[in-house]
């Protein structure tokens, strides 16, 4: 009786072992985050980088055009409310000198500094979300951000997708100037940062 007891015990515990295991790595699944970003395929059908008053908080430009951080900011709206124009806003209004000055900016502006790539790397890794970036497809789950400079010089961000390509590479929703799109474009370009929201 002892030791069946005994032996309930341990198959009891490594069944929580497991759980808690699954639970844990749950924590990290961002399928949702995915999921949101693809409903915007055929709905963002342009690019359009023009600078927008908007709302705040939750502020758009109109949902059929935007560029790759609109992606990446409905994305997170819809999926988890997080809405990053009132996030990014709040934490560069609090420390405005830790954040890129590459538009000579004095002050923050709530219409558009979460739409610019630099700002939410800077944001991204405040919020401790970096991670190393490598070229191994394997490091990358659905729901990563990625950023990326294209043509040498442009910053772009892209979400990883849950799909992937004949060689295994998962494929990227983003819009880099067509619409969003899904695309084996992953390693297309010099990348520049890798987040995972927590």
């Amino acid at each position: 009786m002892k030791s069946e007891r005994s032996m309930y015990m341990k198959w009891m515990t490594v069944v929580f072992a497991v759980f808690v295991a699954v639970l844990a790595h749950a924590g990290t699944n961002n399928l949702d985050v995915v999921n949101a970003a693809r409903r915007q395929i055929g709905v963002t059908v342009g690019y359009d980088p023009a600078y927008r008053r908007l709302a705040y908080p939750g502020g758009d430009v109109p949902r059929e055009s935007g560029v790759c951080t609109d992606v990446v900011i409905r994305a997170l709206r819809d999926s988890r409310k997080i809405d990053l124009q009132k996030l990014v806003h709040e934490d560069m209004k609090a420390n405005f000198a830790k954040y890129p000055k590459n538009w000579g900016l004095k002050k923050t502006d709530a219409n558009i500094d979460h739409r610019r790539v630099p700002n939410l790397q800077c944001y991204f890794t405040r919020k401790g979300w970096s991670l190393k970036t490598t070229k191994r497809a394997s490091d990358y789950e659905p729901g990563d951000l990625v950023t990326v400079t294209v043509g040498g010089r442009l910053p772009h961000i892209m979400i990883v997708s849950d799909r992937k390509a004949s060689d295994g590479t998962p494929l990227v929703i983003h819009n880099i100037g067509s619409g969003t799109k899904e695309e084996h474009l992953l390693f297309a370009y010099p990348i520049t940062g890798r987040y995972r929201i927590k």
